[in-house]
């Protein structure tokens, strides 16, 4: 049984989500402080966190960074904050999605399906190593560690999926589009803007001077390209 910690203050729609979720064979863990949740998420053995970002104590933004810096797993947003700007630095900090409220209960349900599901064909069970190396940087698919110039980095699941994809389509002009499409799908509360976020957080990690990249290329009008 796949399980979930949901960190909500309003009990009530706590209660909801957890009733449809565990309706639907998972196992939910609540709190409603953002302390304790973040406590419980960095403690716990959980397949997938469920936040809101308005939290007593710790914001749902301090909870996911500090969790991702951590954890690899699935994160989603659920808030009622609905401008865009909350949307991009959800994503940004390595959130998999952004649900807004209101919205259905089996909706929920779904995307945490969904994101559960990919990230376990994503982590694979493969048998084999598969290395790629590009530029003093050293990807290992299988156990999904990027090391930059013999130094290990922490990539989360949405940057590690980019930095492939790159590396796999080396000295190829990728559009956003193509990357949204790749990376996020067309079930993520996400849009084409977020990609430009990931692009910056991938030269953080991988380029000498991220201002002026010379591997992670942006071709104006076009896109972007790994040059190798």
């Amino acid at each position: 049984m796949k399980k979930i910690l949901l960190i909500e203050d309003e009990v009530s729609i706590a209660e909801l989500q957890r009733d449809y979720l565990e309706i639907n064979g998972f196992y939910v863990d609540m709190e409603h402080n953002g302390n304790q949740g973040l406590k419980q998420a960095l403690q716990g053995e959980y397949d997938l966190v469920i936040l809101d970002i308005m939290l007593p104590e710790v914001t749902g933004f301090e909870i996911c960074k500090q969790l991702r810096a951590v954890k690899n797993i699935p994160i989603l947003f659920v808030s009622a904050k609905k401008e865009d700007i909350d949307k991009v630095r959800g994503l940004g900090l390595g959130a998999d999605d952004y649900i807004t409220k209101p919205f259905s209960p089996s909706e929920l349900v779904a995307r945490v399906k969904a994101h559960i599901s990919r990230y376990e064909r994503l982590a694979g069970n493969q048998v084999t190593t598969n290395l790629i190396s590009i530029h003093g940087i050293s990807i290992d698919t299988s156990a999904r560690k990027v090391q930059v110039n013999g130094e290990e980095k922490g990539f989360t699941t949405k940057e590690f999926d980019l930095l492939v994809f790159f590396a796999k389509h080396p000295n190829q002009v990728l559009s956003k589009e193509q990357l949204y499409e790749r990376i996020w799908g067309f079930d993520s509360a996400a849009d084409v803007s977020t990609v430009t976020v990931y692009i910056r957080k991938l030269r953080e990690k991988i380029e000498r001077d991220p201002a002026h990249p010379k591997f992670l290329e942006t071709v104006w009008g076009a896109g972007y390209r790994l040059n190798v």
